[in-house]
């Protein structure tokens, strides 16, 4: 298993992961597989998504945060962010990927992104490539 850290620097962020899950793949040298990417936090996420325009992470964003204010009504939990909770529910710990001829098979838009919900912080994903088996 490897480790990528990630820092936010605001409350909400989209951050583009891509380059170093690719280089995870590379260098755990597997021709074929899958490769599971893992947030192991309660207030963030991973997601596969558009990263070839920034307008899509701000749109994501915008609309998590309709569904899930920050200051929803009724919340119950005492450290003032129920709502990183339900925005990290809703786009869920892990992706898992296909590796194919040892590189990490993304489609042309696609990107990896870590989903930042209760920042700034610095934070952990963790990258697990596993060999097909023939």
């Amino acid at each position: 298993m490897r480790q990528i850290e990630v820092t936010s620097t605001e409350r909400s962020q989209l951050i583009d992961v891509t380059a170093q899950v690719a280089s995870c793949v590379e260098s755990a040298g597997v021709d074929a597989g899958v490769c599971v990417v893992y947030c192991p936090h309660t207030t963030a996420a991973v997601t596969v998504n558009e990263h070839a325009d920034p307008d899509v992470a701000h749109d994501l964003l915008l609309h998590l945060d309709r569904a899930a204010p920050r200051a929803g009504p009724g919340f119950r939990h005492g450290e003032g962010n129920s709502d990183s909770h339900i925005k990290a529910a809703l786009v869920g710990p892990s992706v898992a990927l296909i590796v194919r001829e040892g590189r990490l098979a993304l489609g042309t838009w696609q990107g990896v992104f870590f989903c930042e919900f209760d920042g700034p912080r610095r934070r952990q994903l963790w990258v697990e490539v596993v060999a097909a088996r023939a």
